[in-house]
């Protein structure tokens, strides 16, 4: 299988492509054993887009707006007030504290079975706010096609996001072809329900931060290999190409730059969402390859 016209020729297809064949071809020094082949990505800028806010985000914002009815405390209650006011920046603004609470209130205290219905519905029905897209089908029809062709060649592919787990198990494998084991992200606790028909709740206790350190140790833990591929766009995602190339054997790490303003959005150091300044600096040193989304990509997002 062929990596895809959705790809240009050049240094990032090449690079990709050969690593590929010479770690799957028998006989080759560099050949890796399947099981060893292991593959991480990012999700946020890596799979599907990122601006103008992380897609979770938007969701959580949009379930405050859908449940304000039933919280009428909330129009006189930060940060649940700027939301409803139309101001998420000045939610944004007070850091990690005052999101936590808009998350608790649209992640928790429900099953899994449950959030995973609500994020599905959201995904059926919400719209990009400037792209006016599903979110769905603002995936990278390039990455998607790599996926494709490194599971064609033995490899699995596993998402390490700092998104949330639950969130992105209740739709991922319909659209990437990953199932939800092979899905780590951020997560708080879950609690187990008895009853005539037992369920699992989730709750607000937060357990990981799959970004920056929080992504090498979120691999070690649910996959007890170190991966052998890695894709970020990010420098949240250092730490886990820092990892993967740190091993010994043949190695393949590469960072995606977004500079493709008219096909999808530019952005690197200072972004809201995705900033990028210390992997792009040091990627050329640590044989990481950069991939230049409007060189390297002869599409963005997939045509349907």
């Amino acid at each position: 299988m062929a990596l895809g016209d959705t790809w240009r020729e050049g240094p990032a297809k090449q690079a990709i492509v050969a690593f590929v064949e010479r770690t799957t071809t028998p006989g080759s020094p560099d050949f890796i054993a399947p099981a060893d082949r292991i593959a991480v990505f990012d999700n946020d800028g890596t799979l599907w887009s990122e601006q103008p806010l992380y897609f979770q985000f938007l969701f959580a914002l949009d379930r405050v707006r859908a449940l304000a009815p039933q919280h009428p405390e909330w129009t006189h209650t930060e940060p649940f007030r700027f939301v409803l006011e139309g101001h998420p920046e000045k939610a944004l603004a007070g850091g990690a504290d005052s999101l936590l609470p808009i998350v608790e209130a649209t992640h928790a205290g429900m099953t899994t079975e449950q959030f995973a219905q609500i994020v599905r519905d959201w995904m059926a029905t919400a719209r990009h706010p400037t792209k006016h897209r599903r979110y769905d089908s603002m995936v990278f029809a390039p990455m998607l096609a790599l996926m494709q062709y490194l599971r064609a060649n033995g490899y699995g592919t596993w998402i390490v996001s700092g998104g949330g787990q639950e969130f992105l198990r209740a739709w991922v494998e319909g659209i990437y072809g990953i199932p939800p084991q092979q899905v780590i992200g951020s997560y708080a606790g879950l609690k187990y329900a008895p009853g005539d028909t037992p369920t699992i709740l989730k709750t607000s206790q937060p357990e990981l931060v799959d970004d920056h350190a929080g992504k090498p140790v979120g691999i070690q833990r649910f996959l007890g290999r170190r991966p052998v591929m890695a894709f970020g766009n990010s420098d949240g995602d250092f730490e886990m190409l820092e990892w993967t190339t740190s091993g010994r054997g043949p190695r393949f790490a590469a960072i995606l730059h977004h500079t493709d303003a008219e096909r999808e959005f530019a952005y690197d150091k200072g972004a809201p969402a995705g900033a990028l300044e210390r992997a792009l600096a040091e990627a050329p040193a640590r044989k990481w390859v950069v991939i230049d989304m409007a060189r390297d990509w002869g599409t963005v997002y997939p045509s349907h």
